[in-house]
């Protein structure tokens, strides 16, 4: 089920970026068959029920020996798209590097992931989404003013700019092939994606709407109509009522005494206290309940262990019972071809044989490969 149902990839495993794009591929119906490596004792790419593992059958191949190589550039041969993330170089040393798969598969869409991308000063210099984000740009707007820059997670760099990004350049490889009949690589590169991120910010810099530094500007809490504030119960809530309209009622709600001019920086600092003073009168939840069905745009601050019992998110399936634990939905939905509800993760190296069958190798061969550590 899916609209990607059909679609054939091979993910060599890795950290992060490269497993989440392939996440959201299979999420969408992709078949994907993960390839690791075959010693147990060497696995430090994840953890059990690791919810970037859903969805897919994983193998344990050592392609350093060329049997296991072999059975690698086979199931590529068969395959629509590889995804890797490696650092430049190390997928060539294997003989997995793009030439040698797509002359041997020329429809194949090589998809690559990298911090800083295949070429250039840093391409083969270690680093972390942290080290990929602040060379974007994208990490020293976040944060309140007078103090360091904040640490989103790993979402900019990992996910957004990184995970997601290479699977839409995947998607549109696939749309060109349908043309060309040809496929292609793709190099993405979280530092650019996470730039890419911030092009919104760039514009409103460029026309003089972004003028202070960290915290001090429209959406980056700056303004006090826009940012968190502590309720009775020490618990949050964040308010975005920007338009005239919508800060009405948030001044409606709250029961502000004569709010000032929300849009004049010069009022933000009396605004700020006036909002925070209200806002601590009462507890989380209690404003939630209180704002339902008006447009003062306040919400509770959720913990991720609370978000999946929202009754909007219960009500639209935001989250999804996954081998009994509870995890984030495949999105964005689709009228025709829905997804299905991931299947669990497999058991690291489960699928080896069953995959391998399914390639034409006899079971005696296999059981020689696993007698011989080529496979696992």
């Amino acid at each position: 089920m899916g609209p990607l149902t059909g679609l054939r990839v091979v993910e060599l495993a890795g950290l992060a970026p490269a497993p989440f794009a392939c996440t959201v591929l299979a999420d969408l119906g992709a078949e994907v068959v993960r390839v690791d490596r075959a010693a147990p004792g060497a696995d430090v790419l994840g953890f059990p029920d690791d919810p970037l593992t859903r969805g897919r059958r994983w193998i344990g191949v050592d392609v350093k020996a060329p049997e296991g190589l072999d059975l690698v550039l086979r199931l590529v041969d068969r395959a629509d798209v590889l995804v890797e993330g490696f650092r430049p170089g190390v997928a060539e040393r294997m003989g997995l590097g793009p030439d040698a798969l797509l002359a041997r598969n020329p429809r194949l869409v090589y998809g690559r992931i990298t911090g800083w991308g295949q070429d250039g000063p840093l391409a083969t210099a270690a680093g972390h989404d942290i080290n990929y984000i602040a060379v974007a740009g994208a990490l020293d707007p976040i944060g309140q003013a007078g103090h360091k820059p904040t640490v989103p997670l790993n979402l900019l760099g990992d996910f957004g700019g990184g995970g997601l990004l290479l699977a839409m350049g995947v998607l549109a490889a696939l749309v060109e092939r349908q043309a060309s009949g040809q496929g292609q690589v793709v190099d993405a590169s979280m530092v650019e994606g996470a730039a890419l991120l911030t092009t919104s910010l760039h514009g409103l810099r460029d026309l003089g709407l972004w003028p202070g530094g960290r915290g001090e500007n429209l959406l980056d809490g700056g303004a006090p109509f826009y940012d968190t504030y502590e309720a009775a119960d020490g618990k949050y809530v964040a308010i975005g009522a920007i338009e005239a309209r919508f800060f009405a009622a948030l001044g409606t709600l709250l029961d502000l005494r004569d709010p000032p001019n929300h849009l004049d920086p010069s009022t933000w600092p009396a605004l700020r206290a006036q909002i925070a003073a209200a806002v601590k009168t009462r507890t989380r939840d209690e404003w939630a309940a209180l704002a339902e069905g008006t447009d003062a745009c306040l919400t509770p601050v959720l913990t991720p262990g609370e978000a999946p019992d929202h009754p909007h998110n219960v009500a639209r399936g935001t989250f999804v019972e996954v081998g009994g634990k509870t995890q984030p939905a495949p999105a964005p939905r689709f009228s025709r071809t829905a997804s299905a509800t991931p299947a669990p993760p497999s058991a690291p190296r489960a699928d080896t044989a069953a995959v391998l069958a399914e390639l034409g190798v006899p079971e005696s061969e296999i059981a020689r490969l696993r007698q011989s550590a080529v496979i696992a």
